[in-house]
Protein backbone atom coordinates (compact mmCIF):
# COMPACT_ATOMS: atom_id res chain seq x y z
CA UNK A 1 0.00 0.00 0.00
CA UNK A 2 1.18 3.45 -0.89
CA UNK A 3 1.79 5.67 2.16
CA UNK A 4 1.43 8.60 -0.20
CA UNK A 5 -1.74 10.42 0.92
CA UNK A 6 -1.37 14.18 1.06
CA UNK A 7 -1.67 15.58 4.58
CA UNK A 8 -3.87 18.65 4.86
CA UNK A 9 -6.25 20.36 7.27
CA UNK A 10 -9.14 18.37 5.81
CA UNK A 11 -7.14 15.13 5.71
CA UNK A 12 -4.78 15.17 8.72
CA UNK A 13 -2.82 12.30 10.18
CA UNK A 14 -1.99 11.51 13.78
CA UNK A 15 0.91 10.63 16.05
CA UNK A 16 0.21 8.70 19.24
CA UNK A 17 2.90 8.16 21.86
CA UNK A 18 2.61 5.27 24.31
CA UNK A 19 4.90 5.99 27.25
CA UNK A 20 5.93 3.50 29.91
CA UNK A 21 5.48 5.33 33.23
CA UNK A 22 6.28 2.40 35.52
CA UNK A 23 8.50 2.70 38.59
CA UNK A 24 11.62 1.60 36.69
CA UNK A 25 11.44 4.78 34.59
CA UNK A 26 12.88 6.59 37.62
CA UNK A 27 16.26 5.01 36.83
CA UNK A 28 18.89 6.86 34.77
CA UNK A 29 19.77 6.02 31.20
CA UNK A 30 22.50 3.43 30.81
CA UNK A 31 22.74 2.75 34.52
CA UNK A 32 24.72 5.98 34.94
CA UNK A 33 24.08 9.06 37.05
CA UNK A 34 22.23 11.80 35.23
CA UNK A 35 18.81 12.45 33.75
CA UNK A 36 16.28 9.74 34.60
CA UNK A 37 14.47 7.97 31.79
CA UNK A 38 11.06 9.48 32.62
CA UNK A 39 12.46 13.02 32.41
CA UNK A 40 14.43 12.33 29.26
CA UNK A 41 11.38 10.94 27.47
CA UNK A 42 9.22 13.85 28.64
CA UNK A 43 11.79 16.35 27.32
CA UNK A 44 12.01 14.50 23.99
CA UNK A 45 8.23 14.45 23.54
CA UNK A 46 7.84 18.11 24.52
CA UNK A 47 10.60 19.02 22.07
CA UNK A 48 8.87 17.08 19.30
CA UNK A 49 5.52 18.70 20.08
CA UNK A 50 7.12 22.12 19.76
CA UNK A 51 8.66 21.12 16.42
CA UNK A 52 5.29 19.89 15.12
CA UNK A 53 3.70 23.19 16.13
CA UNK A 54 6.39 25.10 14.25
CA UNK A 55 5.93 22.92 11.15
CA UNK A 56 2.22 23.79 11.14
CA UNK A 57 2.66 27.53 11.77
CA UNK A 58 1.57 29.64 8.80
CA UNK A 59 0.69 33.31 8.31
CA UNK A 60 -2.96 32.56 9.11
CA UNK A 61 -2.17 30.61 12.28
CA UNK A 62 -1.50 26.99 13.23
CA UNK A 63 -2.92 24.61 10.66
CA UNK A 64 -4.23 21.28 11.93
CA UNK A 65 -2.19 18.93 9.75
CA UNK A 66 -1.69 16.63 12.74
CA UNK A 67 -3.58 15.33 15.75
CA UNK A 68 -1.30 14.21 18.57
CA UNK A 69 -1.76 12.20 21.75
CA UNK A 70 0.25 10.80 24.64
CA UNK A 71 -1.02 7.74 26.55
CA UNK A 72 0.85 6.80 29.70
CA UNK A 73 0.88 3.36 31.27
CA UNK A 74 2.16 2.64 34.76
CA UNK A 75 0.42 3.27 38.05
CA UNK A 76 -2.19 5.00 35.90
CA UNK A 77 -3.34 4.14 32.38
CA UNK A 78 -4.71 6.80 30.06
CA UNK A 79 -4.18 10.16 28.36
CA UNK A 80 -1.15 11.92 29.81
CA UNK A 81 -1.45 15.55 28.75
CA UNK A 82 -2.02 17.94 31.64
CA UNK A 83 -4.05 21.08 32.17
CA UNK A 84 -6.94 21.79 29.82
CA UNK A 85 -5.88 18.90 27.54
CA UNK A 86 -6.18 16.30 30.33
CA UNK A 87 -8.18 13.15 29.51
CA UNK A 88 -8.04 13.75 25.74
CA UNK A 89 -6.56 10.98 23.62
CA UNK A 90 -5.83 12.92 20.40
CA UNK A 91 -5.64 16.70 20.16
CA UNK A 92 -5.36 18.93 17.04
CA UNK A 93 -1.97 20.59 16.91
CA UNK A 94 -3.47 24.10 17.06
CA UNK A 95 -4.92 23.34 20.49
CA UNK A 96 -1.59 21.93 21.61
CA UNK A 97 0.11 25.15 20.48
CA UNK A 98 -2.25 27.29 22.52
CA UNK A 99 -2.38 25.30 25.76
CA UNK A 100 0.98 24.29 27.21
CA UNK A 101 1.02 23.58 30.91
CA UNK A 102 3.76 26.18 31.27
CA UNK A 103 6.75 27.64 29.44
CA UNK A 104 10.07 27.09 31.20
CA UNK A 105 13.23 29.10 30.72
CA UNK A 106 16.14 26.74 30.17
CA UNK A 107 19.82 27.12 29.36
CA UNK A 108 22.00 25.40 26.75
CA UNK A 109 25.64 25.70 25.69
CA UNK A 110 26.27 27.36 22.30
CA UNK A 111 29.38 28.29 20.32
CA UNK A 112 30.64 31.79 21.20
CA UNK A 113 32.38 32.17 17.84
CA UNK A 114 35.81 32.21 19.45
CA UNK A 115 36.33 28.55 20.19
CA UNK A 116 34.46 28.50 23.48
CA UNK A 117 30.94 27.93 24.77
CA UNK A 118 28.50 30.30 26.43
CA UNK A 119 25.13 29.78 28.08
CA UNK A 120 22.10 30.68 25.99
CA UNK A 121 18.64 30.95 27.53
CA UNK A 122 15.63 29.65 25.61
CA UNK A 123 11.93 29.06 26.18
CA UNK A 124 10.77 25.46 26.47
CA UNK A 125 7.01 24.72 26.42
CA UNK A 126 5.87 21.78 28.54
CA UNK A 127 2.75 19.73 27.78
CA UNK A 128 3.75 16.37 29.24
CA UNK A 129 5.20 15.71 32.71
CA UNK A 130 7.49 12.82 33.74
CA UNK A 131 5.94 10.11 35.92
CA UNK A 132 7.39 6.84 37.25
CA UNK A 133 5.29 4.55 39.42
CA UNK A 134 3.55 1.18 39.36
CA UNK A 135 3.79 -1.74 36.96
CA UNK A 136 3.84 -1.96 33.13
CA UNK A 137 0.35 -2.64 31.68
CA UNK A 138 1.55 -2.57 28.06
CA UNK A 139 -1.20 -4.84 26.71
CA UNK A 140 -3.89 -2.51 28.01
CA UNK A 141 -1.99 0.45 26.54
CA UNK A 142 -2.01 -1.14 23.08
CA UNK A 143 -5.74 -1.85 23.34
CA UNK A 144 -6.38 1.78 24.30
CA UNK A 145 -4.19 2.97 21.44
CA UNK A 146 -6.13 0.80 19.00
CA UNK A 147 -9.39 2.37 20.15
CA UNK A 148 -8.04 5.91 19.74
CA UNK A 149 -6.49 5.30 16.31
CA UNK A 150 -9.52 3.38 15.05
CA UNK A 151 -11.78 6.31 15.95
CA UNK A 152 -9.41 8.71 14.15
CA UNK A 153 -9.39 6.57 10.97
CA UNK A 154 -13.18 6.35 11.04
CA UNK A 155 -13.26 10.15 11.06
CA UNK A 156 -10.52 10.54 8.42
CA UNK A 157 -10.60 7.33 6.33
CA UNK A 158 -8.25 8.63 3.63
CA UNK A 159 -5.56 9.78 6.04
CA UNK A 160 -1.85 9.07 5.80
CA UNK A 161 -1.57 6.06 8.15
CA UNK A 162 -1.21 7.06 11.81
CA UNK A 163 2.05 6.39 13.63
CA UNK A 164 2.08 4.88 17.14
CA UNK A 165 5.40 5.12 19.02
CA UNK A 166 5.72 2.91 22.10
CA UNK A 167 8.56 3.80 24.48
CA UNK A 168 9.32 1.33 27.27
CA UNK A 169 12.13 0.10 29.49
CA UNK A 170 10.72 -3.25 30.54
CA UNK A 171 8.48 -6.21 29.88
CA UNK A 172 4.70 -6.02 30.08
CA UNK A 173 3.26 -7.07 33.43
CA UNK A 174 -0.25 -7.79 32.11
CA UNK A 175 0.46 -10.60 29.64
CA UNK A 176 1.97 -11.07 26.19
CA UNK A 177 1.70 -7.75 24.30
CA UNK A 178 2.33 -9.25 20.85
CA UNK A 179 -1.35 -9.92 19.94
CA UNK A 180 -2.40 -6.44 21.09
CA UNK A 181 0.45 -4.88 19.09
CA UNK A 182 -0.66 -6.87 16.04
CA UNK A 183 -4.13 -5.44 16.54
CA UNK A 184 -2.71 -1.91 16.30
CA UNK A 185 -0.75 -2.73 13.13
CA UNK A 186 -3.79 -4.36 11.53
CA UNK A 187 -5.73 -1.10 11.53
CA UNK A 188 -5.73 0.56 8.14
CA UNK A 189 -6.74 3.72 6.38
CA UNK A 190 -7.29 3.86 2.63
CA UNK A 191 -3.57 4.68 2.33
CA UNK A 192 -2.02 1.85 4.35
CA UNK A 193 -1.69 0.08 7.68
CA UNK A 194 -1.05 1.90 10.93
CA UNK A 195 2.66 2.04 11.76
CA UNK A 196 3.91 0.86 15.16
CA UNK A 197 7.41 1.73 16.36
CA UNK A 198 8.89 0.36 19.60
CA UNK A 199 11.76 1.96 21.50
CA UNK A 200 13.48 0.12 24.36
CA UNK A 201 15.17 2.49 26.81
CA UNK A 202 18.66 1.86 28.01
CA UNK A 203 19.36 0.45 31.44
CA UNK A 204 22.79 -0.79 30.35
CA UNK A 205 25.79 1.02 28.85
CA UNK A 206 25.98 -1.15 25.72
CA UNK A 207 25.66 0.45 22.30
CA UNK A 208 22.10 0.85 21.00
CA UNK A 209 20.76 -1.30 18.15
CA UNK A 210 18.83 1.12 15.95
CA UNK A 211 16.44 0.28 13.10
CA UNK A 212 17.62 -3.32 12.53
CA UNK A 213 16.42 -5.52 9.67
CA UNK A 214 16.76 -8.82 11.57
CA UNK A 215 16.69 -9.98 15.17
CA UNK A 216 19.91 -12.00 15.07
CA UNK A 217 21.98 -9.37 16.86
CA UNK A 218 19.49 -8.78 19.66
CA UNK A 219 20.51 -10.17 23.05
CA UNK A 220 17.31 -11.56 24.59
CA UNK A 221 13.75 -12.72 24.04
CA UNK A 222 12.25 -9.38 25.08
CA UNK A 223 14.27 -7.51 22.47
CA UNK A 224 13.25 -10.01 19.80
CA UNK A 225 9.62 -9.66 20.90
CA UNK A 226 9.71 -5.88 20.49
CA UNK A 227 11.37 -6.32 17.10
CA UNK A 228 8.55 -8.60 15.93
CA UNK A 229 5.98 -6.15 17.26
CA UNK A 230 7.41 -3.29 15.18
CA UNK A 231 6.31 -2.31 11.68
CA UNK A 232 8.53 -2.72 8.65
CA UNK A 233 9.39 0.76 7.42
CA UNK A 234 7.51 1.83 4.29
CA UNK A 235 9.63 3.39 1.53
CA UNK A 236 9.26 7.05 2.67
CA UNK A 237 10.47 6.19 6.18
CA UNK A 238 13.29 4.04 4.81
CA UNK A 239 14.48 7.12 2.91
CA UNK A 240 14.25 9.25 6.07
CA UNK A 241 16.31 6.69 7.99
CA UNK A 242 18.97 6.60 5.26
CA UNK A 243 19.24 10.40 5.41
CA UNK A 244 20.13 10.00 9.09
CA UNK A 245 22.89 7.52 8.26
CA UNK A 246 21.09 4.21 8.79
CA UNK A 247 21.32 1.36 6.26
CA UNK A 248 17.57 1.04 5.93
CA UNK A 249 16.13 -1.42 3.44
CA UNK A 250 12.95 -3.39 2.72
CA UNK A 251 13.20 -5.43 5.95
CA UNK A 252 14.14 -2.58 8.33
CA UNK A 253 11.78 -2.17 11.26
CA UNK A 254 10.82 0.80 13.41
CA UNK A 255 12.64 -0.46 16.47
CA UNK A 256 15.46 0.70 18.74
CA UNK A 257 16.96 -1.50 21.46
CA UNK A 258 18.89 -0.24 24.50
CA UNK A 259 18.35 3.38 23.50
CA UNK A 260 20.02 6.26 25.29
CA UNK A 261 18.55 9.76 25.21
CA UNK A 262 20.20 10.62 21.87
CA UNK A 263 18.75 7.44 20.35
CA UNK A 264 15.29 8.26 21.70
CA UNK A 265 15.34 11.68 20.03
CA UNK A 266 16.61 10.21 16.76
CA UNK A 267 13.98 7.46 16.97
CA UNK A 268 11.18 10.04 17.25
CA UNK A 269 12.62 12.29 14.56
CA UNK A 270 12.89 9.55 11.95
CA UNK A 271 9.39 8.40 12.75
CA UNK A 272 7.91 11.82 12.12
CA UNK A 273 10.15 13.46 9.49
CA UNK A 274 8.96 11.55 6.45
CA UNK A 275 5.34 11.87 7.53
CA UNK A 276 5.50 15.61 8.15
CA UNK A 277 7.14 15.98 4.75
CA UNK A 278 4.04 14.37 3.19
CA UNK A 279 2.01 17.46 3.88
Amino acid sequence: MSYSAEISRTNPTCFLFLVDQSASMAKPFGGEAGKIKAQGVADAINRLLQNLVLKCAKSDGIRDYFHVGVLGYGGRLGPAFGGSLADRQLVPVSEIANTPLRVEQRTRKVDDGAGGLVDQKFKFPVWFEPTAEGKTPMCKAFHLAAQAVSAFIKRFPGCYPPLVLNITDGMATDGNPEPAAAGVRSLTSQDGNVLLFNGHLSSRPEKAVEFPDKDGGLPDDFARLLFRMSSVLPAPLQAAARKEGFRAGPATRGFVFNADLVSVIRFMDIGTKAITAAR
